[in-house]
């Protein structure tokens, strides 16, 4: 479906101010929910490891659903309002949480953070469709460098101004974090609010794709397939290290809410200047090859990490891998839109979050198994190996590599 010039324009900016919004939204609460679980609600490593891993394993069910609901709608953005503005409502029942009687107030909060899943996986794969509908393929690049790089610049102004108020409180008091929840919320609704005032073109009914979740047309798409082996490899990889860093910096490096704070503004503030250095890259070498080089750099931050507990080496090590992160962030998303034909679009994006939500739930258990049974550095090192075999998996795609060392070694093709 093609939009004109203007329309996309218009489009373009109230995105930005939609997604400002939603950033402001998510670093007033998810960056802290660590924080509020271990200091506050004393949940234990496990739990740590289940805000990343439980949400994921609600978001299998609920992608399905998705699923069905999303490739039959002519109409997405009343869809992605409503999922929207109810995943935020979960952060405002999250203020309540402190009062619930010790025993049982991590799990509660735990279980909080997961069911928010259910609406936020509508959240997610709706805006993913939607979006991609409204921005036309020679835009994506640029716009959507734009668009992260502004809405980075937000969150890093944003989780440094909570950082300073927050270090002026004591690290175990739930107040502080219950106002931030509030503030959250509020920013929740501005975001509805903007997305709202998207202009969409209401498609025809025989536009409405008819490729199921688990169709034979999508794994024969051969863009697509070689993409999902490599992108499911490359985030089970990333996300295993997600609870290591919660949990390394706040038990092993002891960082309280200014720390963790200036850990995430240093690392937001490198993706501010580094989204339109990934963006015109990509446009000159493309998608497929620069995601080669981001997830390289990424495969670092774990074993770096660990070779200090100092809290100014981590800012600068936050501060290095942002580069990278930014890089992975754009051209991954990019890439997804590039490997999905325009008629079935929604069909691929659904079938990549569906197998992703397999890997979310599982990565996280993996990188805790690794923590409790062995110890950080196993678990990190590990992690580091993962990467660097998810950059090569990608490099091999991307530059033919496995072409090569087939004509090398004058080894026939199966069919």
């Amino acid at each position: 479906m093609l939009y004109d010039t203007k329309t996309v324009r218009i489009n373009e900016v109230l995105s930005i101010k939609n997604g400002i919004a939603g950033t402001i939204a998510l670093n007033l609460s998810a960056n802290f929910f660590p924080l509020f679980a271990i200091e506050v609600l004393d949940a234990n490593n496990y739990q740590v490891g289940l805000i990343s891993s439980l949400p994921a394993f609600i978001g299998i069910f609920t992608t399905l659903i998705a699923a069905v609901l999303i490739n039959r709608l002519n109409e997405k953005k009343r869809f992605t309002m409503y999922s929207t503005i109810i995943t935020r409502v979960f952060i405002a029942l999250m203020i309540f949480v402190p009062y619930i009687n010790t025993k049982y107030s991590s799990w509660v909060f735990v279980i909080l953070i997961a069911v928010m899943n259910l609406p936020g996986t509508f959240f997610t794969l709706s805006w993913q469709a939607f979006i991609g509908d409204l921005i036309p393929d020679d835009r994506r690049n640029s716009f959507f460098g734009k668009r992260n790089k502004q809405l980075t610049f937000v969150a890093m102004i944003v989780t440094l101004i909570a950082g300073v108020v927050m270090k002026e409180q004591s690290s175990s008091n739930a107040l502080p974090y219950q106002i931030l929840f509030i503030i959250a919320f509020a920013f929740g609704i501005i975001e509805t609010y903007y997305l709202s005032k998207h202009v969409e073109i209401k498609a025809n009914d025989s536009l409405i794709e008819k490729v199921s979740l688990f169709s034979k047309r999508l794994f024969r798409h051969k863009p697509y397939f070689t993409f999902l082996i490599c992108g499911l490899f490359f985030n089970f990889s990333w996300q295993m290290a997600w609870s290591l860093f919660n949990i390394y910096q706040i038990r092993f490096a002891h960082a309280d809410a200014f720390w963790i704070s200036i850990f995430i503004v240093a690392n937001q503030l490198t993706q501010v200047f580094s989204y339109p250095i990934w963006s015109r890259l990509a446009d000159r070498w493309g998608n497929a090859k620069m995601i080669v080089w981001a997830t390289f750099g990424m495969a670092l931050a774990p074993v770096l990490t660990i070779l200090s507990v100092n809290l100014y080496y981590l800012v600068a090590i936050n501060f290095v891998t942002g580069f990278f992160l930014a890089g992975t962030v754009l051209l991954l998303f990019n890439r997804l839109l590039e490997v999905s034909e325009d008629d079935y679009r929604t069909s691929y994006i659904t079938n990549y979050n569906f197998l992703l939500s397999f890997i979310a739930f599982l990565a996280p258990q993996f990188g805790v198994f690794l923590l409790e049974f062995f110890n950080m550095n196993v678990a990190m090192i590990t992690a580091t190996i993962l990467r660097i075999l998810s950059a090569v998996l990608f490099g091999f795609v991307a530059y033919g590599m496995g072409r090569k060392v087939l004509k090398k070694y004058n080894i026939q093709k199966i069919s």
